[in-house]
């Protein structure tokens, strides 16, 4: 189990590495310049031309990623060039409300999905199995900013139960935290239910054909256990996949959300920063969700490990 994850923490050096590489020359060659952005319309040359030698942009290429990355391994990811502020004090600010928003999506999604892909797998063919399915269609072809109005309007505006917008940290309290978050992670959580009660559905029919289901029956068995004890359990690892990257993608994809429900979040910290041209703040977002990626494909494949003893020996 050791060298299994040894060998998985090895593999994501190269990986952060190139990733690190591409961020950095991809920004660097697409058009626009900072400092002209920085100088203004009106600023000449010779000013712009001075902010470009402050900054370190006349560099070489080389020089300026070897720079940047001995900084980062220091812990530097450097300061805004629009507001001057350190670049992980600014994603500190901005990160709370993200995570919370796609933990309780992600909450959500297993609390619903799972129950959901069971049901339909066990009533396979059937009205239950149809009503499901025809929501994931639903939840798959509804755009999440669609999604966000349509939640506003029921649940804020007719039902009022729910504030329209805004964001409490939870250490102003777990209810109003949750109240203020609900409706969003909702909203964010619906296309992840769609595609994880489909993943479920699927793994579950697969297994609930093998021999040792009709077995498990054949002993007497109720359902309840079949189906939750050894059906799930051996379904798990294309479920674990869909539930790790889903919850990825909620951190890194949550800009249309937080821009519907008002939530200070990554999402709209990472469009101020792109359309300013801010490098070592897109740069450092870049980097910190491909970490996140890294971490839960890391934590997705001890799950592998300890859902089936077989891959720790691969």
């Amino acid at each position: 189990m050791l060298y299994y994850l040894l060998r998985r923490l090895l593999m994501a050096v190269p990986v952060m590495f190139l990733i690190a590489l591409i961020v950095f020359m991809l920004l660097r060659l697409t058009p626009g310049d900072p400092a002209q952005a920085i100088a203004g319309d009106q600023a000449s040359p010779e000013q712009i031309a001075a902010i470009r030698d402050s900054l370190g942009l006349d560099a070489p290429l080389a020089t300026q990623f070897t720079t940047w990355i001995g900084n980062m391994l220091r812990g530097d990811f450097g300061h805004s060039l629009i507001s001057q502020r350190p670049v992980l004090e600014m994603i500190g600010q901005r990160i709370g409300p993200t995570l919370a928003l796609a933990t309780v999506a992600m909450v959500l999604t297993v609390v619903i999905s799972l129950p959901l892909g069971v049901v339909a797998a066990r009533r396979h063919g059937g009205l239950v199995d149809r009503l499901v399915m025809s929501l994931s269609v639903l939840g798959f072809s509804v755009p999440i900013f669609v999604i966000g109005y349509v939640l506003i309007g029921i649940f804020a505006v007719h039902l009022k139960w729910f504030p329209v917008q805004g964001y409490r940290p939870l250490a102003e309290g777990f209810w109003p935290f949750l109240h203020r978050i609900f409706l969003p992670g909702l909203a964010l959580s619906l296309i992840y239910i769609a595609l994880v009660s489909r993943m479920t559905r699927a793994a579950m029919l697969e297994v609930l054909r093998e021999d040792y289901i009709r077995t498990a029956r054949a002993k007497g068995l109720s359902e309840r256990v079949i189906l939750f004890r050894h059906a799930l359990r051996n379904a798990a690892i294309p479920i674990l996949t869909v539930v790790g990257t889903g919850f990825a993608m909620m951190i890194s994809g949550v800009v249309v959300t937080e821009t519907v429900f008002n939530v200070p979040g990554l999402g709209r910290l990472v469009v101020d920063a792109v359309l300013a041209r801010d490098y070592p703040l897109i740069q450092a977002i870049i980097l910190l969700t491909a970490g996140t990626y890294v971490v839960i494909n890391l934590l997705i494949d001890i799950s592998y490990a300890l859902t089936d003893p077989r891959i720790r020996y691969q």
